[in-house]
Order: C-alpha cells, then sequence, then structure tokens
C-alpha cells in the first residue's frame, strides 16, 4: 500500500476508533460504543454520520429490551477503505 491511500477521513480520532471496533466486529450497538470512546450520544452520532455518508458504515435500528437501539456496521468499502488507511499508517511509520 502506498500513502496515497491515507484516509484523512477515518483518521479523526473517535471515527478511527470506530473503525477499529467495526473491523473486529459484525456489528456494535451506539450505547457500548459511546462508553468505549468515552462521548456523548451527539458526538458519536456526529462521526457515524460522516463515515456513513461516506458509504463506510451502515446504521439499523430495532428494539431490544422494548427500547429503540442503534448499530452500527461497516460497509465492504467501508472495510477496505479502513484496512488500507491502516496500510498506509504502517507505511508511514514504517
Amino acid at each position: 500500500m502506498t500513502v496515497g491511500t491515507f484516509d484523512p477521513l477515518i483518521h479523526a480520532p473517535n471515527r478511527l476508533q470506530i473503525c477499529a471496533t467495526l473491523d473486529t466486529v459484525d456489528r456494535v450497538e451506539f450505547a457500548p460504543l459511546r462508553e468505549q470512546l468515552g462521548v456523548s450520544e451527539s458526538v458519536l452520532s456526529k462521526h457515524v454520520k460522516a463515515l456513513e455518508d461516506a458509504g463506510y458504515v451502515t446504521v439499523t435500528k430495532g428494539t431490544r429490551e422494548g427500547r429503540v437501539r442503534s448499530w452500527a456496521s461497516f460497509t465492504k468499502q467501508g472495510k477496505a477503505a479502513y484496512r488500507a488507511h491502516v496500510a498506509a499508517l504502517r507505511a508511514i511509520v514504517g
């Protein structure tokens, strides 16, 4: 990979952490993700929305325990972009 695959959208610290989490699971619920990042609901929503607008993440909603819940998951494009970004970071520091 080359430095040209560096993705400034993914590189923002909270979005990078969101992507790192999504790379290890099929989907993640917003509440535990928010706690993991230590951010407010609005901050998490803003970052997930940016990734969603880029086509990197899909958000699904459903009910669990009588409450509406939201989950985020990578799209195929998002997973590829994240992995290319990680490869670019490794090339920079390697």
